[in-house]
């Protein structure tokens, strides 16, 4: 338990878990490592677990689609970095595939043409270096190198 953090009894740990849970979507492992934090182990964490999932303050599929939602739309993410998140938090591939999915094509590639238009006035150096440094820049954002290539391309021919 860390320094700092009161120990909870279960019945104390299901209640303060249902206000944080009502707050914003949490996912299995968040849950589990809060709970941990504060002392709570073994049948009882699962059994918190358990009733939180059954009483749908947990749902890992909603989870996931929150998840992508923010990430694409407010931080500007693409799917490699967003998938790789997704892993980490230990949500299942069915929930990430269906998730991912309801990404538009059409707006992802737009969001990608639209941060290198954002990126390009600020880099500097030979025509190479540019694209380099573009391509360093999205891939780093979690865009798919061949999608990148694409754009790229057309951009190249646009101009």
């Amino acid at each position: 338990m860390e320094r700092g953090k009161t120990r909870w009894t279960p019945d104390q740990a299901l209640r303060e878990l249902k206000r944080w849970c009502a707050v914003q979507e949490r996912c299995h492992s968040e849950i589990r490592t809060k709970l941990i934090e504060h002392g709570v182990y073994g049948d009882d964490l699962e059994n918190i677990i358990g009733e939180l999932i059954s009483d749908d303050f947990v749902n890992e599929g909603r989870f996931a689609m929150a998840y992508v939602s923010g990430k694409f739309k407010i931080n500007e993410w693409g799917r490699i970095k967003i998938t790789a998140g997704l892993k980490a938090r230990q949500i299942s591939p069915y929930n990430i595939k269906k998730a991912i999915a309801t990404i538009e094509e059409e707006t992802y590639l737009s969001t990608m043409q639209n941060l290198m238009q954002k990126k390009l006035p600020h880099i500097s150096g030979s025509p190479q270096e540019k694209k380099l440094k573009i391509f360093n820049f999205l891939l780093q954002r979690g865009f798919e190198p061949a999608l990148i290539n694409t754009l790229m391309d057309q951009h190249k021919k646009g101009h």
